[in-house]
């Protein structure tokens, strides 16, 4: 199973910026799309972005796109989540989240391993 270990959230006003981290254990994190989803209090776990381990490439919630940037290195086995021009309505916990596929997806239900969440809080 992939272990899989976010950093970097906190406290940040509105219109500043913050990047995610997701550290995977090398050993399963070759081969796998990987995605960023976020949870804020009383509602349901969303997609963020998820980036294709097969040819690099990249989708957004329509809510983040131009704003959010999603990469990974594959060197460090590290996926980022560069976040700029947060708003109130972005403070959740965010998850790191990978898929036995090269290939990413929009839906929770088809990544099976998770991390713990890291907290965004984005003040007004």
């Amino acid at each position: 199973q992939v272990q899989l270990v976010e950093s970097g959230g906190g406290l940040v006003q509105a219109g500043g910026s913050l990047r995610l981290s997701c550290a995977a254990s090398a050993r399963t994190y070759s081969g796998y799309a990987m995605g960023w989803f976020r949870q804020a209090p009383g509602k349901e776990r969303e997609f963020v972005a998820a980036i294709n381990w097969s040819d690099g490439g990249t989708y957004y919630a329509d809510s983040v796109k131009g704003r959010y940037t999603i990469s990974r290195d594959n060197a460090k086995f590290t996926l980022y989540l560069q976040m700029n021009s947060l708003k109130p309505e972005d403070t959740a916990v965010y998850y790191c989240a990978s898929r036995t596929s090269p290939w990413s997806s929009a839906r929770a239900t088809d990544f099976g391993s998770w991390g713990q969440g890291t907290q965004v809080t984005v003040s007004s």
